[in-house]
């Protein structure tokens, strides 16, 4: 399986500081829709996605080939970031006067168009699993179900 960031992640963990502004100008915008799903509103997911990237930097020695692509592995942390986030904020107490968050999403038009096209590879791998699994890669990668 052609792995394009594996090396990359792998140069990362050497302090590359030119392969880690490559990974992050390929896979910040990735990151950022996943975060913003799950978090609900941009500026915490920016906020996260910085936090992500400062975890990569720091835990790309932890990155193993063997067992996904790079891709996989900066979803996952990504992923998990979030589920902290969420669980670590506190119960909102929500008064009839309060207004309804919105996620304010954006997009350039470019991205727009790559958010779609991604959208369309993701729903079409879906497709090719067991609905259960289907319903359970969505909840936990999109939903953030555990």
């Amino acid at each position: 399986m052609d792995d394009p960031l594996g090396p990359l992640l792998l140069r990362i963990a050497a302090q590359d500081r030119a392969v880690f502004r490559a990974i992050y100008r390929q896979s910040a915008p990735k990151l950022l829709g996943i975060l913003i799903r799950m978090l609900g509103q941009r500026a915490d997911a920016e906020d996260a996605l910085q936090e992500v990237f400062t975890k990569v930097w720091l835990r790309a020695a932890k990155f193993d080939p063997d067992r996904g692509p790079a891709q996989g592995w900066l979803v996952t942390l990504a992923h998990n970031h979030a589920i902290d986030l969420i669980r670590a904020r506190p119960p909102r107490n929500e008064g009839d006067d309060a207004l309804p968050e919105i996620a304010d999403t954006g997009l350039r038009a470019d991205q727009r168009l790559e958010a779609k096209s991604e959208a369309r590879r993701i729903s079409d791998c879906f497709g090719t699993l067991e609905a259960d699994r289907s319903a359970a890669v969505r909840g936990a990668y999109l939903e953030g179900l555990s």
